[in-house]
């Protein structure tokens, strides 16, 4: 049986058991195990299910979808009685018009009483969101599905923290990290690959993919570090302006792959015109696209610094979804608070030292001068050991 997330398996079949008619949405990167889990799901209900994807070269329409609905529907019905039935739909947000065409077809069912659940599953969060807004308001229930944290990892696959730091969350790609040029490759061309150039640019309109791409690069080679919009337009060539590096900023955030952090500073207009921090949202888009292999990365230790703050910049992102937490960063005069957790008045402060030594944190004191820091955490040196930091969600630090 293929490894799925597990925190979610129950919480998900109990919605499901709880009524007949419902339209759940597993929303989440690609590979994250979406659609693992909505099997495991079937087999675990005492119903009829018809599955199908829209994962396909080409964009699937509505008449598609509403063959699907049609297949599904037609499970309701036996020789003796009407019984529940459950439709997943796969990549729901490559179907065009999506979210109307579900409206209609879910609003006839309510009107025909028919006892038909819909589970949809998207690769992209960010398209997701924006079709239910518009078009399933009061209709729908969102589940996000983030990427594998480290205790996840650990549980399927018996990894070790530095093997999470290095090769990420990426449940499928597991068993290929025995050969490092595989692993890459799977990452390069079933991740990276398909995601920049199916998912965001067959459903978005981007003028220029090619920078795009560069974006992504980008992200990955400076993640972790500070760089303002003036900069990257020095590092991109043909890179338009600030707006537009900004918005495919949202976009590479939107598909889950990286984004761009914004400075703490107490007030949201500020936040917004701040220069962003670059951050992946699984440190394996990194690795996989840099020239050091996992044995040579944990001995170059500025690189290997570099990939221990990504990780844990990463699992307070996707720890976060859905809490209420926001996740940001300080930088005042040369003095730097990696990162800085914030939900309502709680402030919670977090420097991440990859080294043995205890190190001098100016940064935080003088952050915790400036704003009134409910917590201010250490992670790795002689603070919370990496792996313990890595096995608890954002908000377990925010008490």
């Amino acid at each position: 049986m293929k490894s799925f997330k597990r925190s979610l398996f129950q919480p998900l079949l109990a919605r499901m058991q709880e009524s007949r008619r419902f339209i759940q949405v597993l929303a989440g990167p690609r590979q994250v195990g979406k659609t693992t889990l909505a099997r495991q799901i079937t087999h675990a209900l005492s119903m009829p299910v018809h599955y199908a994807s829209a994962d396909e070269p080409t964009l699937q329409d509505r008449s598609w979808l509403g063959q699907q609905w049609d297949i599904a529907r037609m499970l309701t019905r036996n020789a003796k009685a009407v019984i529940p039935a459950l439709l997943i739909i796969d990549e729901v947000q490559k179907v065009t018009g999506w979210s109307e065409a579900v409206k209609r077809l879910w609003d006839e069912d309510t009107h025909a009483e028919r006892p038909l659940g819909v589970l949809l599953l998207g690769s992209s969060p960010l398209l997701i969101q924006t079709g239910l807004t518009e078009s399933l308001a009061g209709r729908f229930e969102i589940l996000p599905v983030p990427h594998w944290s480290f205790a996840e990892m650990q549980s399927a696959f018996g990894w070790s923290v530095e093997q999470y730091v290095y090769f990420g969350g990426y449940p499928g790609a597991a068993d290929l990290i025995g050969d490092e040029t595989r692993w890459r490759r799977y990452i390069i061309d079933s991740l990276i690959e398909t995601t920049l150039s199916r998912d965001i640019l067959l459903m978005t309109r981007v003028d220029k993919p090619a920078l795009l791409r560069r974006m992504f690069n980008l992200a990955c080679d400076y993640s972790g570090q500070i760089l303002s919009y003036q900069k990257m337009l020095g590092q991109l060539h043909d890179a338009g302006n600030t707006v537009t590096l900004a918005h495919y900023l949202e976009l590479l955030n939107g598909a889950g792959l990286a984004v761009g952090l914004s400075k703490y500073a107490g007030q949201k207009v500020r936040q917004r015109a701040s220069s962003p921090k670059l951050q992946v949202l699984n440190t394996a888009l990194m690795t996989a696209l840099a020239g050091h292999t996992f044995a040579g990365a944990q001995v170059e230790r500025d690189y290997w610094g570099r990939i221990v703050e990504s990780a844990v910049g990463a699992h307070l992102l996707n720890s976060s979804i859905g809490t209420g937490i926001t996740v940001g960063y300080w930088f005042d005069c040369n003095r730097e608070v990696d990162f800085v957790l914030s939900a309502g008045k709680t402030v919670v402060g977090i420097e991440v030292k990859s080294g043995r030594r205890e190190t001098a944190l100016p940064g935080m004191t003088a952050f915790a001068k400036t704003f009134p820091v409910q917590r201010q955490l250490l992670v790795g040196a002689q603070g919370i050991p990496l792996a313990d930091f890595l096995s608890e969600p954002a908000g377990k630090w925010m008490g």
